[in-house]
């Protein structure tokens, strides 16, 4: 965390003279990487076990499977980018210099990554209009060619020996899609002022050579972005373009019923071992006994099989 103990001190002496470098929230934010600073420091913790705080929240993106389901932006004009499939990253630099590496998490915390994203990203960035700090949001992503493409480049983020990682970062690319705060008030110029540091962009190519999982809309600028606002989960002014994604056949070996957390009962389908985008699936929900009903469920025949939402197996459709 290179730098943030003078960058809040420099705020506090700022905010006190009526001249606040930053937000509240985003002091906050930075208080909080300190005090996270401190404890590992003085408990000598294993920095891959503790969560950290992002500089700004990384939220999701709202999906829509057709055209009709996006957000109206009325006038606004937009631009479309690949949403690429990889493992999402968090760089934040203080006074142009890397000061943290951070993976996703739950969008507020992730966990330092720092020393492995040093063979990815540039050191440094170029003079950034008067900003104290910045957070650079991007892609980490791998040659679609190399097999669970998507896996190998976020388990290449959770390796421990960095020169394992070194391996394999001739293979993978970081990817940058956000700024904040914003350089200038045109997403795509902010996304010229990356390149010009040494970025690779999500404006600059298609990238047909690494996976992607649909299409990013965003409100080119940045005033209205921010004016659209936030729910608890995503912004207002972008979302992410995604096809229904196509069911793997599998066999319904059995069906077994559990108790969740809640107390409730539901069905699980037992399957026939199948790989989806990756992973291998042999469990999928069936929700209640009226999802078996309404499908025609029956121990040995053929199902359609989906991950709903990317992570849960579910079963969609019987196939005869």
């Amino acid at each position: 965390m290179k730098n943030l103990e003078a960058l809040i001190n420099r705020a506090r002496i700022a905010y006190y003279n009526g001249k606040p470098l930053m937000s509240d929230e985003l002091y906050d934010r930075m208080e909080a990487q300190l005090d996270t600073l401190n404890d590992v420091v003085g408990a000598k913790q294993d920095p891959r076990s503790v969560r950290w705080t992002h500089a700004f929240p990384m939220y999701s993106l709202q999906k829509a499977y057709t055209m009709e389901d996006r957000p109206d932006y009325g006038q606004e004009p937009v631009v479309v980018t690949p949403k690429l499939d990889g493992a999402a990253v968090a760089l934040q630099y203080i006074y142009g210099t890397l000061s943290c590496a951070l993976t996703r998490g739950d969008g507020k915390e992730g966990v330092d990554i720092t020393e492995k994203m040093r063979q990815l990203v540039p050191r440094h960035l170029l003079p950034c209009m008067g900003k104290h700090i910045v957070q650079i949001t991007g892609e980490v992503v791998a040659d679609k060619n190399i097999e669970n493409s998507r896996n190998y480049a976020a388990g290449a983020l959770n390796l421990k020996d960095v020169d394992e990682f070194k391996e394999r970062a001739g293979s993978m690319e970081f990817i940058a899609y956000s700024i904040q705060p914003y350089p200038t008030n045109d997403y795509i110029e902010d996304m010229n002022f990356l390149n010009h540091c040494g970025f690779e962009t999500a404006i600059d190519s298609n990238y047909s050579m690494f996976p992607q999982d649909g299409e990013v809309w965003r409100v080119i600028d940045n005033k209205a972005f921010e004016k659209l606002g936030y729910t608890s989960h995503h912004p207002r002014g972008a979302f992410a373009k995604k096809t229904k994604p196509a069911g793997v056949v599998t066999k319904l070996l059995d069906v077994v019923w559990q108790v969740g957390k809640s107390g409730n009962v539901s069905p699980v389908a037992i399957l026939e071992p199948i790989n989806i985008n990756g992973a291998t699936v042999s469990r999928a929900t069936l929700h209640n006994i009226a999802i078996i009903e309404g499908l025609g469920l029956e121990i040995g025949c053929s199902v359609e099989v989906i991950r709903a939402g990317e992570i849960i197996p579910q079963v969609i459709a019987r196939v005869d």
